[in-house]
């Protein structure tokens, strides 16, 4: 299977920002740990990072035609208010995981809410690298 992992905003400085909360390691990192899981199940696996809601919206609207069957979503802030970013998800027929390293519910009030996540096929979070783990076979096992 081919699957894309699209992170959003502030994303990019993970391994930088509020460590306490996103831990030590770089995004890239990171991916590299997605990149070796996915490898070990026979899946080809792409990274995409952006911090324009706009360029977010229009990768999802790609993904179709890039070939991916699922998609794992970090949209970072943009979880709790963009609606664009809801509406391409609900747009799309490829199935989005939408996927936090932190556990939102323990965090500011303001986190507790997504808009994404009911145009989602699931949610996964809190377990930093292992959320994104988490999310690629849940959506591995639904695309079976």
């Amino acid at each position: 299977m081919k699957f894309l992992v699209i992170n959003g905003v502030n994303l990019n400085l993970t391994g930088t920002r509020e460590k306490s909360v996103y831990g030590g390691e770089t995004l890239d990192e990171l991916n590299a740990k997605i990149a070796a899981y996915a490898a070990k199940q026979g899946d080809e696996i792409s990274f995409y990072q952006n911090n324009v809601e706009g360029e977010l919206v229009n990768k999802l609207h790609a993904a179709k035609a890039e070939g991916y069957d699922g998609i794992l979503l970090n949209a970072g802030a943009y979880t709790h208010y963009s609606y664009a970013i809801r509406d391409a998800v609900a747009a799309i027929s490829v199935p989005v995981a939408e996927v936090h390293i932190s556990n939102v519910f323990a965090r500011e009030e303001f986190r507790k809410e997504s808009v994404l996540s009911p145009v989602c096929r699931g949610t996964v979070f809190g377990f930093g690298v292992g959320s994104y783990i988490a999310a690629l076979e849940g959506l591995r096992t639904v695309l079976q």
